[in-house]
């Protein structure tokens, strides 16, 4: 980027810009006079703010990286868990050729970005032509097809996500069906995501419809500020080795020689390096342009923007200034306590997403040759049950969790898991001396199982068959003195 500067006939200086860092797409935003306080994105600006603004990616991806950095738990009960979930996993990361987790991604991504977006699923079944968007999905033969994925931003799906606003219809601010190109999809193959829940007449420019909204929206007056103070800092930075060399004024009557002198001297200076002898008139000096105060008023006025920017979009300040948590995640600090919330409100708004994938992936691991090989390990359980009667029992037993962000150090994880084994331990005793023999293998059995969960301590489970305890009848030698029974 480079400036031009003078003096007009009146006497005022001027100063302009020419070529920019910046781009000539995103400089399109900052020449944009109209954009004032409570001003609204379109759907181009939302564009070209995601591609080219420095924190526009990071609005969006950033919350989302976090969200999604640990996988979910996966539980299945009263069925072959470690079957089931190993199976689970495994199509997990490859449907669709690139992962449940990258297709959720990128739905999520198009919905923050203009405030709605579309998942379609579809198949093919030579390769080349796509069933008709039309038909419901398969679900029965999901296995066999071979599905491919596609994201839909609110160009592609203009017209026909509008939503609603007759408070009397059935459909009232709900998605009733997308059409792409003219093509009306299945509602079995579409999932409509939306950044935000809809306001009743509220038109949001960069969805095309009364429906949610950008994470730009808010935000659009203070990123456009952004921009401004990156040409300050473009600005400041050229002027840094800028050297102002003082001297009189020669007299009106210079002469050629004193002239050749003073272009010498300057020459001389621009030259001049470290180890260099340069020297100059008693009356002359040479300074640097002071720019001492322009530290102080740039960076308040880049922190206030980037707070602007925060507040508006509902993210953390840390966690769009990227700033460093000293006491990490594991300690429990206040901005870590924040951040957590925050990515704890994110994986709440993909769980629609997710559920949608869930069906998919269900239905594709545990197919009917996968249930053969689950009848063979399991004859006594399956060898009887149907197929579609464990498929839906599984399904519904099915049941992901989040594990908390906000994780303890390995050390407190150690003393939370001795102390809830020291505890078990005591109550045990205590019921032990007053039991039954048939009492006494339940407690044996509630006591393996509270070992057993506390798998941070023990790695090895604890097998043992309550029956046998129940029936065990201590020898003299093998029964507990007074000083080991508790009081």
């Amino acid at each position: 980027m480079g400036m031009n500067a003078g003096i007009n006939s009146d006497g005022n200086a001027w100063l302009s810009l020419y070529g920019s860092m910046l781009g000539s797409q995103l400089l399109s935003i900052l020449e944009m006079e109209a954009i004032d306080p409570g001003s609204e994105p379109g759907y181009q600006a939302a564009k070209l703010i995601y591609a080219n603004h420095p924190l526009g990616a990071r609005m969006v991806d950033g919350p989302l990286q976090m969200a999604m950095s640990q996988q979910r738990l996966i539980e299945v009960a009263d069925a072959p868990e470690e079957e089931l979930v190993r199976a689970f996993k495994k199509e997990w990361k490859r449907i669709g050729a690139i992962g449940a987790d990258n297709i959720i991604y990128r739905a999520v991504q198009l919905s923050q970005i203009y405030g709605i977006a579309t998942l379609a699923v579809n198949y093919s079944d030579d390769g080349k032509t796509p069933a008709d968007p039309a038909e419901p999905l398969p679900m029965d033969k999901l296995h066999e097809l071979d599905l491919y994925f596609n994201f839909y931003d609110p160009l592609n799906t203009a017209g026909s996500l509008v939503l609603n606003q007759d408070p009397a219809a059935v459909d009232f601010m709900h998605p009733k069906k997308v059409q792409v190109g003219g093509q009306t999809w299945s509602n079995t193959k579409t999932l409509v995501l939306m950044h935000e829940q809809p306001i009743w007449i509220q038109w949001t420019n960069s969805a095309f419809g009364f429906v949610g909204r950008s994470v730009y929206q808010r935000a659009f007056y203070p990123l456009k500020s952004f921009l401004i103070s990156m040409l300050a800092d473009q600005m400041i930075q050229d002027k840094l080795g800028l050297l102002v060399y003082k001297a009189k004024s020669p007299g009106s009557m210079i002469d050629m020689a004193a002239r050749a002198f003073k272009a010498m001297q300057r020459t001389a200076i621009q030259g001049a390096r470290t180890n260099n002898v340069l020297s100059i008139g008693e009356s002359e000096s040479l300074e640097s342009l002071n720019l001492e105060h322009v530290s102080t008023a740039g960076e308040y006025s880049r922190n206030n923007i980037l707070k602007n920017i925060a507040t508006a979009s509902g993210r953390p300040a840390s966690f769009l200034n990227q700033d460093t948590l000293a006491e990490g995640f594991g300690e429990g600090s206040e901005d870590a306590k924040q951040i957590v919330r925050f990515i704890d409100r994110i994986r709440i708004e993909m769980e629609p997403a997710y559920n949608f994938m869930d069906q998919l992936v269900m239905r594709r691991a545990w197919n009917p040759q996968f249930y053969q090989s689950i009848q063979q390990k399991f004859p006594e359980r399956y060898r009887k049950i149907k197929y579609k009667t464990a498929l839906l029992e599984w399904m519904d037993n099915f049941t992901p969790t989040w594990p908390n962000l906000l994780s303890e150090p390995d050390s407190e994880k150690a003393k939370s898991s001795q102390l809830k084994i020291e505890s078990a331990d005591k109550i045990a005793k205590t019921l032990l001396a007053i039991a039954d023999p048939e009492t006494k293998g339940v407690i044996a059995e509630w006591l393996a199982e509270a070992v057993n969960s506390q798998k941070d301590f023990y790695t090895t489970p604890l097998e043992i068959d309550p029956e046998d305890i129940a029936r065990y009848v201590p020898g003299p030698s093998d029964r507990p003195s007074d000083a080991e029974i508790p009081e």
